[in-house]
């Protein structure tokens, strides 16, 4: 097929004529008004109209036409200055609506530019999956065979891209302007018709002048920015700042004979090596609960951390470019092989690398994360620390028990089953009221149920209860008890860690148990979002195309 023109179009004050009130019809309204031009919505006044456009029309940035399409809005509906023709025509009402044929053939014969939705054959243009990053703009296009594709494409391309390359692109732009600035003045002050007669003779009033002489300096330096923008690495040209424009600048008027662009590349490259740690929660276990914050840093990340517990589904985001260490934690060397994390994580760090600590569920519950953020800092390097869905609330919701429920549980305790160094935590005492969470239990379970139904601690037998391992991955498992049970119940069904504990009457709110144990396998929490529930969708929707 003949490749289409790609152009990048100011369409500031343009207008987008859109047919439709849908999802769809909302996102090209997003897109119409990020560009700076007015969107026009043509919709009948009885339509469904999508709750986020219904905004922008409720905040007068869109004006809506509450009638059918006419004929004459495509010329009628536009700027004065071009006789009121609109500007370009969004259709989202589909290619097997009669209407949407129509309107392309009208737009044709008028050569106003027109999209229509999941129809290629009735567009004279597509928009691009463009990734922006203030005057970068990069826009990627799979001429209508596959939009989730080039949404795919141009997130790859944009996840190679160093930090704070926009701002220099702007930066370098201003040095490119003053530069022809400084060129254009020193032109003119050699042109000899445009001195004065009062103008007083300076030493080489005289001196022949060529037009060699007039472009030796426009030559030189933008040949000096040519070569910064074409061979420096984009990591080095993504930390230039003011003072390094200055720099440049500098050394443009210091001397007609300089041959350095004034910039040290070597301390730029000092400056760009400092590395940055991110002490990430994976959640539960399931990557479709993950943060989009965190997705982003497990995208960027030279180096990853990972604790044994972060599922397979999770690692696999992480691009093959990206080195990976899982802890070699097991009992009795946990706080060996945490110092060897930390050491690889301060090492890559020394060496500039982006270190990414991943970590199950949340950072700060139970993970060590205040350690770990203390130890980069007293290093150094500030973290930045990102939060994670932690299973102490996840997986009893996935398992169907609310901790907190009226007239049965009114308050939520979070324990851990395994003090330091394994020891034995103190047991809560019994509240009636009260749902308990232990994390890092099941491998004492037994030890554990008996320090809760001693004296002073006073459980009952008969408490409700339910062990939730793997929880929101495909293997979950559940098993529902009472604390008179659930020892024999793990037992006889074995261990699948990770897993938790959950104690209270809210374990029998929605799913009540006649027997001694309930086993329930599998998790579904998440198969009828479908494409809501998508990770990969969160930057998809912004374009249909």
């Amino acid at each position: 097929m003949t490749p289409a023109l790609l152009t990048a179009h100011d369409a500031t004050h343009h207008v987008h004529l859109i047919i439709g009130s849908n999802p769809l019809a909302a996102a090209r309204c997003t897109r119409s008004l990020e560009v700076g031009a007015s969107p026009k919505v043509i919709a009948p006044s009885d339509t469904d109209v999508h709750y986020g456009l219904m905004k922008r029309i409720e905040d007068g940035e869109v004006e809506w036409i509450k009638r059918a399409f006419r004929d004459g809005d495509l010329s009628e509906l536009g700027r004065d200055e071009v006789d009121g023709v609109v500007d370009a025509v969004f259709v989202t009402l589909g290619g097997k609506n009669p209407l949407s044929t129509h309107i392309s053939d009208l737009c044709r014969r008028l050569r106003i530019p027109v999209n229509v939705v999941d129809a290629p054959n009735l567009c004279t243009f597509t928009l691009l999956s463009t990734h922006s990053d203030g005057p970068l703009q990069i826009g990627i296009t799979t001429s209508g065979k596959g939009c989730k594709l080039a949404a795919r494409i141009r997130r790859e391309i944009a996840s190679t891209l160093p930090l704070n390359l926009g701002a220099a692109i702007e930066r370098l732009g201003t040095v490119r302007r003053r530069i022809w600035e400084e060129d254009h003045a020193a032109e003119l002050s050699l042109d000899l018709e445009a001195e004065e007669e009062e103008t007083g003779q300076n030493s080489a009033f005289n001196r022949l002048v060529t037009p060699e002489d007039r472009n030796a300096a426009r030559t030189r330096r933008m040949r000096w920015l040519s070569q910064i923008c074409e061979y420096w690495p984009l990591r080095r040209l993504a930390v230039i700042d003011d003072e390094d424009v200055d720099a440049i600048l500098r050394s443009y008027s210091a001397s007609s004979t300089a041959t350095s662009s004034g910039l040290d590349g070597t301390v730029l490259d000092q400056r760009r090596r400092r590395g940055q740690i991110v002490l990430a929660g994976s959640g539960p276990g399931n990557p479709e609960l993950l943060t989009t914050a965190t997705h982003k840093a497990i995208l960027s990340a030279d180096l990853i951390l990972a604790d044994k517990l972060v599922p397979a589904p999770v690692l696999e985001l992480v691009p093959r470019r990206t080195t990976v260490y899982i802890a070699r934690k097991f009992p009795g060397n946990a706080d060996r092989a945490q110092e060897e994390l930390l050491d690889m994580g301060l090492e890559g760090l020394k060496s500039g690398k982006n270190v990414v600590r991943l970590k199950q569920g949340d950072p700060y519950i139970y993970g060590r994360g205040a350690e770990e953020y203390e130890f980069f800092r007293k290093h150094g390097y500030i973290p930045i620390v990102l939060p994670g869905i932690t299973s102490a609330f996840s997986a009893p919701l996935f398992a169907a028990i609310p901790p907190t429920h009226r007239s049965v549980a009114d308050q939520v305790l979070v324990c851990t089953g395994t003090g330091r160094k394994g020891a034995a935590p103190d047991a809560p005492e019994y509240v009636p009221t009260r749902t308990v969470v232990f994390l890092m239990a099941l491998h004492r379970l037994s030890a554990l149920i008996d320090s809760l139904m001693v004296e002073g601690k006073a459980w009952p037998k008969e408490t409700p209860c339910a062990v939730i391992e793997r929880a929101s991955c495909p293997d979950q498992r559940v098993i529902r008890s009472t604390l008179e049970y659930v020892c024999a119940a793990v037992e006889e069904e074995g261990s699948r860690p990770p897993g938790l504990l959950v104690v209270g009457k809210s374990c029998e709110v929605l799913c009540k148990v006649g027997q001694k144990w309930a086993i329930e396998e599998g998790f579904k929490g998440l198969e009828d979002l479908e494409a809501e529930g998508n990770l990969q969708m969160l930057k998809e929707v912004e374009v249909a195309h």
